[in-house]
C-alpha cells in the first residue's frame, strides 16, 4: 500500500529485496487466499514462468506464486485455469475456519501461514475476526486517489506493533497484531 492507504500495485516500485522478501515468505506458506479481481492480476506471474523476463528477482517469486496453492473466491469464474489454484466451494468464513482447523497449532512443527492476498477479503475477514497477524507494507509513494485498504469498516480496532522490516528502498512493514478490542463507532 502506499503511504496514502491506497492499495494499486501499479503506483509502487518493486525491486529485487521486495521480491526476494514475498517469495521467501510466499515458499513458507500453506496457501494464499484470492478474491477473483486479485486472482487475475497475480495470473502474471504464471505467464512469467511460461516466458521469463530475465530478472531474477521477479522470475524467481513467479516461480514460487506458481507453486503456492490459491483458493480463489469468485461468484463469476468457472474454473482457475492454473494448476496450482482451486476455486472455493464455502463461503469465506467456512474455508477459512476450515485452513486453521486443518493447521498445526500455532509454532509447532509443520505450521505454515494462509495469506490473504485481496483487500476484499481481508476487510470480510477482519469483520469476523479471523486475522492473527497483518502484515503491512508501505511504498514510499502517495498515491493521491484509488482504494483505500481499510474502507467501510464499523468498529475501531486497536492493534499491537510486533516487529517492522525496513527496505533499503525506503519501503518499511508493519507487523501488527489485533487485540481484540473493538469498540463500535458512533
Amino acid at each position: 500500500m502506499t503511504i496514502d492507504g491506497i492499495c494499486d500495485h501499479t503506483v509502487i516500485i518493486p525491486d529485487e529485496e521486495i521480491h526476494q522478501h514475498y517469495a521467501d515468505l510466499l515458499s513458507n506458506a500453506d496457501a494464499v487466499l484470492y478474491g477473483r479481481i486479485t486472482y487475475q492480476l497475480m495470473q502474471y506471474w504464471q505467464n512469467l514462468v511460461k516466458n521469463p523476463s530475465g530478472e531474477k528477482s521477479m522470475d524467481d517469486f513467479a516461480m514460487v506464486m506458481d507453486k503456492i496453492p490459491k483458493i480463489v473466491f469468485s461468484r463469476t469464474l468457472k474454473n482457475t485455469e492454473w494448476e496450482s489454484a482451486k476455486l472455493a466451494n464455502r463461503d469465506l468464513e467456512d474455508e477459512a475456519l476450515e485452513l486453521r482447523q486443518s493447521r498445526p497449532a500455532s509454532g509447532g512443527s509443520g505450521s505454515k501461514d494462509i495469506f490473504v492476498g485481496s483487500r476484499s477479503l481481508i476487510i470480510q475477514l477482519m469483520e469476523l475476526n479471523l486475522i492473527d497477524e497483518y502484515q503491512l507494507c508501505v511504498h514510499p509513494v502517495i498515491a493521491g486517489s484509488g482504494l483505500p485498504l481499510f474502507e467501510n469498516i464499523n468498529d475501531r480496532t486497536i492493534f499491537k506493533l510486533i516487529k517492522t522490516k525496513t527496505f533499503s528502498g525506503g519501503a518499511i512493514t508493519l507487523y501488527y497484531e489485533p487485540t481484540n478490542k473493538k469498540t463500535t463507532n458512533c
